[in-house]
């Protein structure tokens, strides 16, 4: 390990057993060696141990190897690491293990095992070796998945406390060790393993079928099944019991030793080094091609977009009880966008997830358009595609799921609350890093859950997620013919943590992918058009207004209908300024059946008008209105006459009410029945559009934890365990009015760093961490502690114990005064301290 810190005091190197110079003994040991840049690299590579913070160092690397800390540190170790931590965890022993024996043990030495994924330095490793298997070592160190126990320059890598009973009882197939003999790793066999060690296995001539048994165990699972007395096989495996190649477990079983095992695999621990990700064949695609296709798909998806907004903007689709979108509503919206119902519910989910659409909280509910959808209206295709990459980076939404059924029997919804899943921005950059690995190749499942697979052997994502994930990358653009694209190249940089954060990026990488815009359409004479290219804005704008499209492709054709001119008037377009946008983008004058089929509509469009009210006033005597339209009085009612007997208003008829009798008319309410109604004041109707953006999605992760906060903690950590008690509390308390996004704090105790006193005086560890790392350390050495524990009555008793065992929260000792075991459970124990003497 790296040199003791200038922060530590020879008085806590006394404490803990080892000299300022001396090689740690103990995994806490080395923890509390550890300098401040390799305690921030192993927060940085750990970031679960910060939170909640520990109090002391010794917390720290109680948790560290706490079974549920490690597990969620092997969950994203790749087979490479895993083969090593094997390796280690198989050799460890009375002899050191040196990366050259881990190497030798995984496969690695004489060859190239070198990748391409370069060398990142943590400040938390001493091993400097060039080889993908020391990088690997070298990261576990830094992660307290190993620590190193020997002297300068002579490492000896030893596991974590409780890594073997995390890895599994049989590490890389082999078996258990004998007491009597550590692990052989001679690569010639069992009769070297043998040599003159007389306590080692010993090989006599095998009886017939004994090569096969241990042929069969040796590269696992270790166990084998003891055949029936009296048959050939049965004799072999007593041969092999009486010559301690085998030992019997039971009756039924036997076990294949570890250092027998080893000296088979000519010590080996794998048969199948795993040092580099997999490159699975695929398919070559020009890159020329993989951007075109994908810039086809952004186009699509965001057209797709403004049909929906269009959809959504004309009938709201109401919102289930249990929220999300109903099934029949999704098929409306499928069949108003031209999609099936799993890309439909990907296009929702993506616009919900981008603010453009969202549950308005009304009473009862629906889904609108919300102020984002006003400005999606004035922005090109480039900027709404990276308004929706931005929104699919950071969504933890699973839309595949839609349609499949929940653990109650329930259909699964589009935009319901149980489609949240808080892994899949972490699966998405995974599975667009395994694309970016290979670039200008499509990959299909099977082939990216292979490379997956290496990466994360004991959290294999589900092959459903990652193929919805594929498919989502392909309808956004992010990839095209099944090879990453140019965007889908700024997806990824928007995904990882050092890459840009800014739609600038998306922006510019769709634009260097899209055709360029034509701005032209060719008129022709049976009422079609052809664009001949990808529209502009404004063009395309017209047309959507003033067509129907017939066909997409590397041109677009669309058609001029009277329903079609009828909805580019109804958007206050008159027919001389239709004509004109027409003529202005047409190489041809435009042909006449299309002028006729505008003015036609034109005139018919015209000769019926309706408008809106939002009362009425109407008298028997025309006197009785005459000079009320004149009136500035009551110019903010905007009365209109309509007959001579009724005028129209623009207010509420509540408000026109006050109004005529603050002016001192008599008037009343009435219905539309003509009955007089009481004048109860209504609230007025709420805009059709959200006033605000409402993203009803699940709440988003908090913030990663700084490096800043990570320093402030390591020196705090530092000072705990120097002992300087008024550097802890002022520490403490900066550290509680840090900003938003510091390592959280845990309730301290006394003003001693968290530590009370127990009887007497002498300090007691009262922090959990510190009690379960002196437990660790008592059942590692077999020593008797003082604990204090709840009692059944509820006070303290003191008692001193001999722990036996630690596990599933419960502690199994033994009392010497009164030579009886018991069993407490942890929450229960206040302190533990060391025995005097």
């Amino acid at each position: 390990m790296a040199s003791t810190s200038p922060r530590r005091t020879a008085e806590a190197d006394v404490a803990d057993g080892a000299g300022a110079t001396g090689a740690p003994r103990t995994f806490t040991e080395a923890i509390r060696g550890r300098d401040d840049a390799e305690l921030l690299a192993l927060l940085r590579a750990r970031p679960d141990l910060a939170t909640p913070s520990p109090s002391t160092l010794r917390s720290l690397a109680a948790r560290a190897s706490s079974r549920t800390a490690l597990e969620r540190a092997l969950a994203h170790a790749d087979a490479r690491t895993l083969q090593a931590l094997e390796a280690v965890v198989a050799l460890a022993g009375d002899g050191p293990v040196s990366p050259d024996d881990v190497r030798h043990a995984v496969g690695a030495d004489g060859t190239d095992d070198t990748d391409d994924t370069g060398d990142t330095d943590d400040g938390g490793s001493t091993l400097d070796g060039g080889s993908a298997v020391e990088r690997s070592l070298a990261d576990a160190l830094t992660a307290a998945l190993l620590w190193d126990a020997g002297e300068p320059g002579r490492p000896d890598l030893r596991p974590a406390p409780g890594l073997d009973d995390v890895l599994g009882p049989h590490p890389a197939g082999l078996g258990p060790v004998r007491p009597d003999s550590r692990p052989s790793l001679s690569p010639t066999g069992p009769e070297s393993a043998a040599g003159t060690d007389t306590s080692g296995p010993h090989l006599p001539d095998l009886p017939r079928g004994g090569q096969e048994v241990l042929d069969a165990l040796t590269w696992g699972p270790p166990i084998g099944l003891v055949p029936a007395p009296g048959t050939p096989a049965r004799a072999a495996v007593d041969a092999l019991v009486d010559a301690r190649l085998l030992l019997r477990t039971d009756a039924r079983h036997v076990t294949l030793p570890r250092d027998v095992g080893l000296a088979l695999r000519g010590g080996r621990t794998h048969r199948s080094p795993e040092l580099a990700p997999p490159r699975p064949d695929g398919r070559a695609v020009p890159q020329v091609v993989v951007d075109a296709e994908a810039a086809s798909a952004a186009l699509e998806l965001v057209r797709r977009v403004d049909l929906l907004v269009a959809a959504w903007d004309d009938t709201a689709p109401a919102v289930l009880r249990s929220g999300g979108l109903g099934v029949r509503d999704l098929r409306r919206t499928a069949q108003a966008l031209g999609a099936d119902e799993a890309d439909t519910a990907f296009v929702v989910e993506l616009a919900a997830a981008a603010g453009v659409v969202a549950d308005d909280g009304e009473a009862p509910p629906s889904y609108r358009p919300t102020t984002v959808a006003d400005r999606w209206e004035v922005m090109d295709d480039a900027e709404r595609w990276a308004l929706l990459a931005a929104a699919w980076s950071g969504s933890r939404r699973t839309p595949w799921l839609v349609g499949s059924r929940d653990e109650k029997g329930n259909l699964r919804a589009p935009l319901s609350g149980d489609l949240h899943r808080g892994w899949v921005p972490r699966l998405r950059r995974q599975v667009l890093q395994v694309l970016a690995a290979q670039p200008g190749t499509a990959l299909d499942v099977d082939a990216v859950m292979t490379v997956l697979r290496w990466h994360a052997p004991r959290t294999v994502p589900p092959e459903q997620a990652v193929a919805g994930l594929l498919t989502e990358a392909a309808l956004l653009g992010a990839t095209g013919a099944g090879a990453l694209s140019g965007p889908g190249t700024a997806v990824l940089a928007h995904l990882t943590p050092q890459g840009s954060d800014t739609p600038h990026d998306l922006e510019a990488a769709l634009r260097a992918a899209l055709p360029p815009e034509v701005d032209e359409v060719l008129l022709q004479g049976d009422l079609t058009g052809i664009v001949p290219g990808r529209p502009s804005q404004a063009l395309a704008l017209l047309l959507e207004r003033s067509a129907d499209v017939e066909s997409r492709g590397a041109a677009t054709t669309v058609r001029f209908s009277p329903s079609s001119v009828t909805r580019a008037l109804d958007h206050g377009t008159t027919a001389d300024e239709l004509l004109d946008a027409f003529a202005r983008r047409s190489r041809v004058p435009v042909p006449q059946p299309l002028e006729y089929l505008v003015r036609d509509t034109a005139r018919r469009h015209e000769s019926l008008r309706v408008g809106s009210a939002g009362s009425y006033v109407r008298a028997a005597d025309p006197a009785v209105l005459a000079g009320l339209v004149a009136d500035p009085r009551l110019a903010h009612l905007g009365l209109v006459r309509l007959a001579p007997t009724v005028l129209a208003a623009t207010v509420p008829a509540v408000e026109l009410h006050d109004a005529l009798r603050a002016r001192g008319l008599l008037s009343a309410v009435e219905g539309p029945d003509g009955r007089v109604l009481s004048a109860r004041l209504r609230r007025p109707p709420r805009p059709d559009r959200s006033p605000r953006d409402p993203r009803r999605g699940p709440v988003a992760e908090p913030e990663a934890t700084s490096d800043d906060a990570r320093a402030h903690l390591v020196a705090r950590l530092r000072a705990a365990d120097a002992g300087d008690e008024t550097a802890v509390d002022r520490l403490a308390g900066a550290h509680r009015a840090a900003p938003s996004g510091a390592v959280g704090t845990t309730p301290r105790g006394p003003a001693n760093g968290g530590r009370a006193t127990a009887t007497g005086g002498r300090p007691r560890t009262a922090e959990p961490g510190d009690a379960l790392a002196t437990l660790h350390d008592a059942l590692r050495d077999g020593r008797v502690v003082w604990i204090e524990m709840v009692g059944a009555s509820g006070t303290l008793e003191r008692r001193a114990l001999k722990p036996l065992r630690l596990d599933g929260g419960r502690l199994r000792a033994l009392d010497p005064a009164r030579e009886a075991e018991l069993t407490v459970a942890v929450h229960r124990i206040a302190g533990v301290e060391p025995v005097d003497g």
